[in-house]
């Protein structure tokens, strides 16, 4: 098996140098590019041979993962394993004292246990545990595995009470443990210390396992890690190193894991709380990916086309699916994908399962999806362009938001939520700080970005793209006063930042940098203030500092949220710091982005208008079954397209334009093309291909073809092909 791949990996540097000469075709990518894949836990399945880059064998626990590894590199496949590393089938642990996986459970305050199933605890990650999963991981890697996926570091922020994190404690602080319920600060040190306990691990196998992989295998093994996004571990009060992944050289990427279930957690704008999955998946991509921007980290983003709960229908899945897509690709940065985590799940499965209504897969939908799985490796392009919206907006969000999800936050919020300056209980279980700065903004076609607060400190000039920021400390802090001396510098240079807070937190009091040593700091952003030449308690208004300008709300953000009024009296106030910084202020019930010849966009609903968006030129629709060529596309509120602009394709060339199926090469001859196209089984291979002319002959295989259809305005040709195991050889001559 490891001469395979072997044998693999080199004809693929080879036909890589190909693509790097000149000779890239759309469509036409090699596998070593890791360009898209899937995550399964089983053997090879014809049925969800989807034909992509790399397969994710999950489970270091999985006695048969081994061969079903092996299964999936026979057919082409780069072979990587996921597995959990909060969590998982890890029952033969057993510690230095004989004490079994259930010793390291993450306990709640009224001593109950996180469980992730049946004797399957979250997990306080101690170094045995970490030095155990490195040696589980040890076979996996003896059998040619080239990437290890650690899935999920995920510690509750309710949890901290079990005799394994009080251990934790008193080594990490050396001091005696003090109940993460009994005061804002110690709530906030114990989500310091589960955030560093899960990096601990992460580093601790990734440095292991690479070491084994080198010193036995002369291999470089890479180490990704799939991870919810910011803001959904912390509207789910969930801790994660997010961020700090960047900082670990043993660390090599991240995949994203935004889909349906994460997306559709309701949030509340203007008064009403309900799900705005295109929203809030939006922003979910977004912080994700910031986690790699200015690195050479890789960066997948996840789509499902279900989700975890079962008992949805295919209409929902759809809808929600093609929201949580679109979203994604309005993200030009990243041009990685997993396509489908658990794909028998989809392919075989029925839904709503355990209902007499259950349905398989509709059959157009399986192949919409599995042109949807094959365009996805056309998304690096360069040429990018908003249209007729403004860019340069950013909302700034820290990892430090998790570290206030628990005990005593909720206590400690305000009574009723009548108070503009402070937040309710259901404003911090919401996490209605930060949507009060974000949805307001999007639902007006704004296509406002998350900032990671951290990086400001962390890479030089990062913020340089934003005209305008909005920060607030009411439901983050800054982890270093070089955050504050970034965000001033970046004003002085000529930025517009608006501060929202009233400084009412009841995490102000933490101990921390602001108020220890000779800083006597009442809040974080008292410091900031006075480093953007301002008393620290300044009142609400506009000033002046360099070449920028600052604007200061005293309100808390989730104020915003509470009404149409609020959020109007918001958006007047970004739309001042934007005149003020010459940034054009826009507003559309749309979003519209150009990458490449392909045009993504979604009509908004609760926006400024019920208006459709309108749509016209010459555009094959990706997410319908036959390919269809549409000169004019119309999308009312909460619909949302992906198409190709046949317009922006090169004139009189002959090329692949979407298929059900892979393109695995091309050639032009003479008068005509050969491609062959493969494809998983009892999918329907919808193609449309771009041609300088209508062909006179089609064959498939040795067998004449005559059922295409021919698009003279597109210059593009439409066929389908029954599903085959085998390359399929098709020539076309004209």
């Amino acid at each position: 098996m490891r001469r395979s791949i072997v044998l693999a990996g080199l004809v693929m540097v080879a036909l890589t140098a190909q693509i790097e000469a000149g000779s890239r075709v759309r469509l036409v990518t090699e596998r070593d590019l890791e360009l898209t894949g899937f995550q399964d836990a089983g053997p090879y399945n014809a049925r969800c041979d989807f034909r992509n880059d790399f397969v994710m064998v999950y489970g270091a626990d999985n006695p048969r993962g081994v061969e079903y590894i092996k299964s999936w590199v026979e057919k082409g496949y780069v072979p990587h394993l996921m597995t959990g590393i909060a969590w998982g089938g890890y029952a033969d642990f057993s510690d230095i004292n004989g004490q079994d996986i259930m010793s390291l459970t993450q306990v709640n305050a009224d001593g109950s246990e996180r469980l992730h199933g049946h004797r399957v605890p979250y997990i306080v990650p101690s170094v045995e545990f970490a030095d155990y999963i490195a040696e589980k991981l040890k076979p996996m890697i003896d059998a040619g595995v080239l990437a290890i996926h650690l899935e999920e570091p995920e510690f509750w922020a309710s949890a901290g009470f079990s005799e394994s994190f009080q251990r934790e404690w008193r080594l990490f602080y050396d001091e005696p443990y003090v109940r993460a319920d009994s005061s804002p600060d110690a709530q906030y040190k114990a989500s310091r210390l589960k955030y560093y306990l899960y990096l601990r691990a992460l580093r601790r196998v990734a440095e292991t396992c690479k070491e084994y992989a080198l010193q036995k295998h002369n291999r470089e093994l890479k180490i990704y890690v799939p991870t919810h996004s910011l803001i959904n571990y912390t509207q789910w009060e969930i801790v994660s190193p997010q961020s700090s992944l960047i900082d670990s050289a043993v660390i090599d990427g991240c995949i994203a894991q935004i889909w349906t279930g994460t997306s559709r957690t309701p949030n509340v704008y203007q008064g009403k709380f309900r799900e705005r999955t295109f929203e809030t998946a939006f922003l979910e991509y977004g912080v994700m990916q910031e986690l790699v921007r200015n690195t050479n980290r890789r960066m997948w983003f996840l789509h499902d086309p279900i989700e975890d709960n079962p008992r949805h229908d295919w209409d929902d899945y759809r809808y929600n699916y093609k929201a949580t897509l679109v979203a994604s690709l309005l993200h030009r940065q990243i041009w990685r994908y997993e396509i489908c985590p658990w794909p028998p799940r989809v392919f075989l499965g029925s839904y709503p399962a355990n209902s007499e209504d259950a349905k398989p897969i509709p059959a157009e939908y399986a192949t919409i999806l599995c042109t949807v799985f094959n365009q996805l490796r056309d998304m690096n392009q360069t040429d990018i362009e908003w249209v007729n919206a403004t860019h340069g907006i950013g909302v700034l969000t820290a990892d430090s938001g998790m570290f206030q999800r628990a005990e005593p936050a909720y206590r400690l919020a305000a009574k009723d939520d009548n108070d503009p300056t402070r937040a309710e209980r259901s404003d911090i279980q919401n996490f209605s700080g930060f949507y009060g700065l974000t949805l307001p903004l999007l639902k007006h076609g704004i296509p406002a970005q998350p900032v990671q607060l951290d990086n400001v400190s962390r890479f030089a000039n990062y913020l340089d793209e934003y005209k305008v920021l909005v920060l607030s400390y009411e439901f983050v802090k800054p982890e270093t006063p070089a955050i504050n001396q970034g965000l001033a510098e970046w004003v002085a240079k000529g930025g517009a930042l608006i501060y929202v807070g009233a400084d009412t937190d009841p995490f102000n009091t933490v101990s921390h940098w602001w108020n220890t040593g000779k800083n006597n700091y009442a809040a974080p952003a008292e410091h900031l203030l006075e480093l953007l030449g301002l008393d620290g308690k300044a009142k609400e208004g506009r000033y002046s500092f360099g070449k920028g300008q600052v604007f200061i709300e005293r309100k808390h953000p989730a104020y915003y949220t509470r009404s149409a009024k609020a959020a109007d009296e918001y958006r007047e106030v970004v739309k001042q710091a934007s005149e003020s910084v010459g940034l054009n202020y826009v507003v559309n019930n749309y979003f519209r982005l150009n990458r490449g010849p392909y045009v993504i966009a979604a009509c908004l609903e609760e926006s400024v208008s019920e208006k459709p968006l309108e749509l016209k030129g010459l555009f094959i629709d990706i997410f319908d079954a036959e390919l269809e060529v549409l000169e004019n596309v119309t999308l009312k509120p909460g619909q949302r397209a992906w198409l190709m602009d046949i317009d922006k394709l090169e004139k009189n060339k002959a090329e692949p334009v979407a298929s059900a199926g892979r393109f695995e090469s091309w050639k032009e001859t003479d008068n005509g093309i050969e491609f062959e196209l493969t494809n998983p089984k009892e999918v329907m291979v919808a193609t449309r291909i771009r041609l300088p002319k209508k062909p006179t002959k089609m064959m498939v295989g040795q067998e004449e073809f005559a059922d295409f259809t021919w698009h003279e305005k597109s210059k593009t040709l439409f066929f389908k092909l029954a599903t085959n195991q085998q390359k399929q050889n098709i020539n076309m001559v004209w």
